[in-house]
């Protein structure tokens, strides 16, 4: 785009990759694998069938899961919703469920719903670091509690939450684990054959894939239980109704056999920029980073910044960044996230996500630095 921004938010979403564009475009058009996956009487469907589950092969080799155990959805927002009030309708009567203040919009608002319907819901305070500690978790649990709900990376944050151990404790007690992974493919490990997890949701747009498609992942443990909340053919084995959009759903298989193939490299070389731009942005006056430290992925980072006269609006025809996440946009809030880590409304609002991701060089980094430096020099610092 001529005279945009430099774009640095990569957690709200991502260009499609052009490879995954070339293996969308291949299933478009009349002379293109373009059939309906249901139609199983013809060429033209069985085609389009026999793509649909390569992607779901692929999908599945990145998260150690089994084809057969993945839900195409809408997106991440859906899948939240199949999972939690699935099991919810699949418990038979009102139970525990237990999240934290820290998660996205789509499973909190999904709690609150069920909370509606006569679940008892515990959320999850963080402390100052952001973080959600299996301890919390397993002090929290109660002989009623039949879902833990989580997500795996913070999307205004970065902070990582150790899922692995959290799903051991939840699984002794016997109850399910969803995991939240729409900010976690290619950035952090995802071993579902190994690890306790039960459900698990996924995106496409956020890993260079188009936006529109998802998946759900479904273990053994979860499968009995869990009730379809789309009807109409049957559809996905059950849970989700509706004819599935095979270029999108070729373009998520691309986009995630991609992010698994760039995995390492891709990591170190964000760590580096991260590193650069964390560092020169930490050296100004008024800035702090919002969460941990330690316990993040390095394409994210929140960063508070108590300058006089500074605010986001000046930075944003040079510099596309969030000033919050894109589930609280629409309502011009404080971020539900910010406030819970303890920051005042006026500190929340203060704050800027940065996100790095595949096309970030080290010149936009110096370019965001420089951006910055003189935004901020622009006032005298007055720390609150």
């Amino acid at each position: 785009m001529p005279n945009s921004p430099l774009y640095l938010d990569y957690a709200a979403t991502t260009p499609v990759d052009d490879r995954v564009i070339e293996s969308m475009l291949a299933c478009m058009g009349r002379q293109a694998h373009f059939g309906n996956p249901a139609s199983s009487g013809h060429a033209f469907g069985q085609t389009a069938r026999e793509l649909v589950e390569q992607a779901r092969r692929q999908v599945a080799e990145q998260v150690g899961a089994a084809p057969e155990s993945l839900v195409w959805t809408s997106g991440a927002t859906e899948s939240n919703n199949l999972a939690l009030k699935g099991i919810a309708q699949g418990a038979g009567q009102p139970g525990h469920l237990i999240t934290s203040q820290l998660e996205h919009k789509a499973v909190l608002d999904t709690a609150a719903e069920l909370e509606r319907q006569g679940w008892a819901v515990t959320r999850l305070a963080p402390g100052a670091q952001g973080l959600i500690q299996p301890e919390a978790v397993q002090a929290a649990l109660r002989a009623d509690t039949r879902l833990v709900s989580l997500m795996a990376v913070n999307n205004e944050l970065g902070t990582t939450t150790d899922f692995g151990r959290i799903g051991e404790c939840v699984r002794a007690h016997g109850a399910l684990l969803h995991v939240d992974a729409a900010q976690a493919v290619g950035k952090v490990s995802i071993d579902l054959a190994r690890q306790a997890v039960d459900l698990m949701s996924f995106s496409a747009h956020k890993a260079y894939g188009p936006k529109g498609i998802g998946a759900l992942y479904v273990g053994s443990r979860a499968r009995p239980s869990l009730q379809a909340q789309m009807h109409g053919g049957g559809h996905e084995g059950g849970l989700r109704s509706g004819t599935l959009p095979g270029h999108q759903i070729v373009g998520m298989g691309s986009a995630f056999a991609l992010a698994g193939a760039l995995a390492a490299s891709e990591h170190e070389r964000i760590k580096a920029l991260s590193q650069r731009l964390r560092d020169g942005l930490l050296a100004l006056p008024g800035v702090s980073l919002n969460g941990c430290a330690e316990h993040r992925i390095p394409h994210t980072l929140n960063l508070c910044i108590e300058a006089k006269g500074f605010s986001s609006a000046a930075l944003a025809s040079e510099l596309a960044i969030s000033t919050t996440s894109a589930c609280n946009s629409a309502s011009n809030a404080a971020s539900h996230v910010l406030l819970a880590l303890g920051l005042s409304e006026q500190q929340a609002r203060s704050s800027v996500r940065i996100s790095l991701g595949r096309y970030s060089t080290e010149a936009d980094v110096d370019k965001a630095l420089e951006v910055f430096g003189r935004v901020i020099a622009a006032g005298a610092v007055a720390l609150w």
